[in-house]
This record gives structure tokens, C-alpha cells and sequence, in this order.
């Protein structure tokens, strides 16, 4: 169900200073921004942001960035990033594609993609964050040997994925049809996880790390002024 607009969503956002609205200007700055050199961490499409506070409490010796771009979820989020005066928190408001403008080469070593919208149609399958189009383009800020977390509830989007990792040049170091607690015991389980769970609908998870960091098409693409 699609929320009503909020008016004032924006507005709170920008007066909250751990949310940044289109942060070009912190391309390449972020550990200035944390104030320490620690690995900066990635959840794209962090939605009400349960996950991202979570591992924030979990590593404080990590930094930790949540993008979304629906306002009228990231505002909750938002709020809560500044309740618990987490120091290694931030918050970007801004769609997943526009991401290389926001981040330097080799600065983000780990992305997380929680239950996000698996596009099931076809023509629709380039949205898809784990898409080659989106893999192609983390690329660009996440280091080699950086890692990606993913997590849906859709098997056959979790089957494609799989597929798109590995055409990619994404090692595949983990996988499950059926995530368990004994399987990965650190697992953060949001409110929305819980929900299938409750339902006793499977989460698919698998963990890769990346190990083709050929950057030349995605370099090109962007010193070119193209749209992601």
C-alpha cells in the first residue's frame, strides 16, 4: 500500500543533520564526515532503518550509511538515527542509481540490500538493485574485496540474483534458500523480516564479495555526465 504524501517528511529531514539531501559535496569526505578512518558500511533502500541503527549498535568501530529515497519511511528513520545518538550513523536521501555521486572510489567496503522490490515483470528487471546495471555500478565506490549482503523473500528474484552475481565477477561465498538462525546467528531480523517469517515463507540470503573491479565502462559512463 502506497503511503500519503508528507508534506513536512522533507522539511525534518533537511533540518536533521545527520540526513543528507543529494550530498555531492561529500563525494570522497565521508570518513571527515564520521571523523575516524573506519570501514563506511552501506544499506541501499534502508526504508524505516531498523537494520541500519542495529548493526550500528552491534560494530560502534564501523561506520554506517543508509540511502533511501521515499521520504515519508526515511523520516522515521531519521528520527531514530538521532535518538540513539549513534556517532557512526548518517542517512542519504537519494535513489539508488545516483549513489556514484555521493561516494569516491574504494569507499564503501560493505552494501547491504535488504527485501527490496523484486520488479517480477520483465521489462521491469533492470530496476532490480541486484540487476548487472546496478552491479555494474557499485562497482564504482565499493572496493575490491568488498562485500554485498542480500535478502529477499522472492525466490525467483533471489535465483536471477544469484545468476547476475556471478556474471558480474561477484564470488559467491554464501547461500541459503532458507535462512536460519544456526546458519547465520548475527542475523538482524527487522519487523518486516519477522513478517514472513510469521508466515512461514522462506528468506533467501547470500553473501559475495567482489572480485572483478574492472571500472572502466562505469568511469567512462560517469565522466561522460551520463544519468546512472
Amino acid at each position: 500500500m502506497r503511503l500519503r504524501y508528507k508534506e513536512w517528511a522533507i522539511p525534518e529531514l533537511e533540518e536533521n543533520e545527520l540526513i543528507y539531501l543529494s550530498p555531492k559535496e561529500n563525494k570522497g569526505k565521508w570518513k571527515e564526515i564520521f571523523g575516524n578512518d573506519n570501514e563506511i558500511e552501506l544499506e541501499i533502500g534502508g526504508g524505516y532503518g531498523a537494520f541500519i541503527v542495529e548493526k550500528a549498535k552491534r560494530e560502534p568501530n564501523k561506520n554506517f550509511i543508509c540511502l533511501e529515497m521515499d521520504s515519508n519511511v526515511f523520516v522515521y528513520a531519521a528520527r531514530d538515527f538521532k535518538d540513539s545518538e549513534m556517532k557512526n550513523i548518517r542517512g542519504v536521501r537519494a535513489l539508488a542509481q545516483n549513489a556514484p555521486q555521493y561516494f569516491e572510489e574504494d569507499e564503501i567496503s560493505k552494501i547491504y540490500i535488504n527485501f527490496c522490490n523484486p520488479w517480477p515483470k520483465k521489462r521491469q528487471h533492470k530496476r532490480r538493485l541486484t540487476h548487472p546495471r546496478f552491479l555494474n555500478m557499485y562497482k564504482y565506490y565499493l572496493k575490491k574485496g568488498g562485500e554485498i549482503e542480500f535478502k529477499t523473500d522472492d525466490r525467483e528474484f533471489f535465483i536471477d540474483s544469484l545468476e547476475y552475481f556471478k556474471e558480474m565477477g561477484y564470488e559467491i561465498l554464501d547461500y541459503s534458500y532458507d535462512l536460519t538462525m544456526d546458519e547465520k546467528p548475527d542475523n538482524i531480523i527487522t519487523e518486516y523480516e519477522e513478517k514472513w517469517r510469521s508466515k512461514n515463507i522462506p528468506i533467501n540470503y547470500c553473501h559475495v564479495k567482489l572480485v572483478d573491479d574492472s571500472r572502466e565502462e562505469i568511469k567512462e559512463q560517469f565522466d561522460k555526465g551520463n544519468k546512472w
